[in-house]
C-alpha cells in the first residue's frame, strides 16, 4: 500500500506530489519574483540576506543552494564566496533552475546548475561548507530525507540553513489567515492569472512543521545546535544546525 503526504490540504500518495508540485512551479515559474515582493511587501529579501549572514559563509567557501529556484540565495551567496569560492544552484523543477539561470547570466555572474531532487543529492560526502534551502523544503516529500542529505554533503563544521514560512504568533493568526487564503488567491489569478497554485503555496504554509517540530527534525536528521531564529512575528524563521 503506497505512503500518503500533503499536497496542500490534500492528502495525496507519497510518489505523486513531486509532480503536482512540478506543475505548480512550472505554472509560477515566471511571474515568481514579482509575486515574492507583492505576497511579502519586499520583506523576502530582507528574510534572505539574514539567512545568508547567519550562515557564516567567508570567501573560499563552497555553498549549495538547494532548490534554489529563481537564485536570489545563490546571487547572495556568490557575493559571500567571490572568485576564490563556489555556489552550486539546484532545483527539480527545470522551468524554476531556467530562471535562476538566468537571472545570474543577467548579472554577470556564472555558477554550476543542476537539476536534482533534495532528496537525492548527486554530491560527495563533505564537500560543501554550507547548504540551503529557502522556501523549499515545505514542498519536498520527505523532508526527512532532504535535511539527511543536505548534512551528507556538508563538512564538518558545516552548517545547514533553512529558511521556511512558520507558525505565526498567536494574535497575528486570525488577520495572517484572511490575508493567506482570500487575498492571496486573488493576487495570484489577478497577477500570475494562477489562483490555484497561490491557494496550494498558502495550504502549504499551513501544512509545514512549526519552528519546535522543525528543529526536532534537524538533530534527528544529525545535525547539532539546532536553533532557529523568528522574523516577521513567526511569519517566518531561519533554522540553522551543525555537522560535527
Amino acid at each position: 500500500m503506497s505512503k500518503t503526504t500533503h499536497f496542500g490540504f490534500k492528502t495525496v500518495a507519497e510518489e505523486e506530489k513531486a509532480k503536482h508540485v512540478a506543475g505548480v512551479f512550472t505554472s509560477v515559474a515566471g511571474k515568481y519574483d514579482v509575486m515574492n515582493d507583492l505576497m511579502s511587501a519586499g520583506l523576502h529579501r530582507l528574510w534572505k540576506r539574514f539567512a545568508i549572514e547567519i550562515s557564516g559563509v567567508r570567501a573560499g567557501q563552497r555553498v549549495l543552494d538547494v532548490a534554489g529556484g529563481s537564485a536570489d540565495l545563490s546571487k547572495l551567496f556568490l557575493n559571500k564566496v567571490g572568485s576564490s569560492g563556489q555556489v552550486v544552484l539546484t532545483d527539480i523543477n527545470n522551468a524554476m533552475l531556467r530562471v535562476g539561470r538566468d537571472r545570474l547570466l543577467d548579472a554577470g555572474l556564472t555558477t554550476p546548475v543542476t537539476q536534482c531532487d533534495a532528496e537525492h543529492l548527486p554530491f560527495p560526502d563533505n564537500y560543501f561548507d554550507c547548504a540551503s534551502i529557502a522556501f523549499g523544503l515545505r514542498n519536498v516529500t520527505r523532508k526527512d530525507a532532504a535535511l539527511r542529505e543536505m548534512r551528507r554533503v556538508i563538512k564538518p563544521g558545516g552548517r545547514v540553513i533553512v529558511l521556511e514560512f512558520s507558525k505565526v504568533a498567536k494574535p497575528l493568526e486570525k488577520i495572517y489567515d484572511a490575508y493567506s487564503f482570500k487575498l492571496l488567491p486573488k493576487i495570484g489569478k489577478l497577477i500570475a492569472n494562477d489562483e490555484d497554485s497561490y491557494r496550494y503555496l498558502a495550504e502549504s504554509i499551513r501544512m509545514h512543521p512549526g519552528q519546535e517540530e522543525l528543529r526536532q527534525m534537524m538533530i534527528e536528521a544529525g545535525l547539532e545546535r539546532v536553533e532557529y531564529f523568528n522574523m516577521t512575528g513567526g511569519v517566518v524563521a531561519v533554522h540553522r544546525g551543525y555537522k560535527f
